[in-house]
């Protein structure tokens, strides 16, 4: 009698391990769930609300400035928002704010993704440029320092921009979309650089609590892989296209670094978050002490702000003036800023025209 070959059986779709009655559609980079859209949504959102609970980001009737860039992030997070702010009355009033570096093919098209957003999602655009607030762009920038140290400048003057345009919409406080893989190479970051100011407090969800507008974090806890899918399945309107001139950027290879251990454990990024909020730092430490910019009224705990002195630098033809540590650059800076003679300086263009 012949034997009867006998099939093994094909193993059916994975149900989701949340609700189980759907198919499950991703495996969740922070969990490695498998679980299906409509739960990764309800998951994701909840995360956020609860992250803004319990941190108490927000109170009602506060004016709430979104840092906008047309990226993944800053495009879910004012979605995000915009639905949590509704669905769970939070009483906000929500503005996008976008920074226009002056940067051809990259930041122009980028802002015409913000602009789309503002239409959808319902949310006054604030725009605010380099050569308005400093009179240079990135791309004039780039054409006197190169592509080494240019992160530097466009970094440093960001920040300055985004606290300027905040004030101009006289908002309470400025949400950006930092993730949680942000966090972790900041960490890292300050760890390689041996900078103990910002290792202190890089992990914070609310910064510039002592300054003009405070800063948080919404997205602090949230994975960045699990950004893209969000933005991805939700079929969101966002710019998805590198700086060009940042393939160089010291940060990049952090990011590389925290991906390699992240295939390796998904946890490692919340773990590394979790040890930068536990470093304590030496009593016998040095610590900076805050104060305001002479030039502008910028917090900074030099006589000049950062901006100030790499603007001055950019002016007198002199761009490498501000790179690397400014200690002891401020003590002579304006001393010679006053024996320059026929040179454009920092007086025909300070680095911003709001009086914090």
């Amino acid at each position: 009698m012949a034997e009867v070959e006998v099939k093994p059986k094909k193993a059916g779709p994975i149900q989701c391990s949340i609700c189980s009655q759907r198919r499950a559609a991703l495996k969740r980079p922070k969990t490695l769930e498998q679980i299906c859209r409509e739960c990764f949504y309800a998951v994701f959102e909840e995360e956020i609300h609860r992250v803004i609970v319990d941190n108490q980001l927000f109170k009602p009737g506060e004016r709430i400035a979104i840092g906008a860039s047309g990226g993944k992030d800053s495009t879910v997070l004012a979605y995000v928002l915009s639905e949590l702010n509704h669905r769970h009355n939070y009483g906000l009033d929500l503005f996008l704010l976008s920074v226009d570096e002056g940067i051809t093919g990259y930041r122009d098209d980028s802002l015409e993704t913000v602009k789309r957003n503002e239409i959808q999602y319902g949310l006054p655009l604030k725009v605010v440029s380099y050569k308005d607030l400093y009179g240079w762009t990135m791309d004039e920038i780039v054409k006197m320092i190169g592509l080494k140290n240019n992160c530097t400048f466009c970094g440093v003057f960001r920040r300055q921009a985004l606290d300027r345009g905040a004030a101009m919409l006289k908002v309470d406080k400025l949400a950006t979309g930092h993730n949680a893989d942000d966090i972790a190479e900041t960490v890292l970051l300050n760890i390689l650089r041996g900078d103990i100011a910002r290792l202190s407090r890089c992990t914070y969800i609310i910064t510039g609590e002592d300054g003009p507008i405070p800063r948080c974090k919404p997205f602090k806890y949230t994975y960045e892989k699990e950004i893209v899918m969000y933005a991805y399945f939700k079929r969101l309107d966002y710019f998805s296209t590198e700086c060009i001139y940042s393939p160089n950027a010291y940060r990049g290879f952090a990011r590389e670094f925290i991906k390699d251990l992240e295939r390796i454990r998904p946890r490692a990024i919340l773990d590394i978050i979790t040890s930068g909020e536990n470093f304590r730092i030496s009593t016998s430490a040095k610590m900076p002490e805050q104060g305001t910019c002479e030039r502008c009224g910028y917090i900074s705990s030099q006589k000049w702000c950062k901006a100030c002195v790499l603007l001055e630098g950019l002016n007198r033809g002199l761009p490498k003036l501000g790179i690397g540590r400014t200690r002891g650059l401020n003590n002579g800076l304006e001393k010679d800023t006053k024996q320059s003679n026929g040179v454009k300086n920092i007086q025909s263009k300070q680095c911003g025209t709001l009086d914090f």
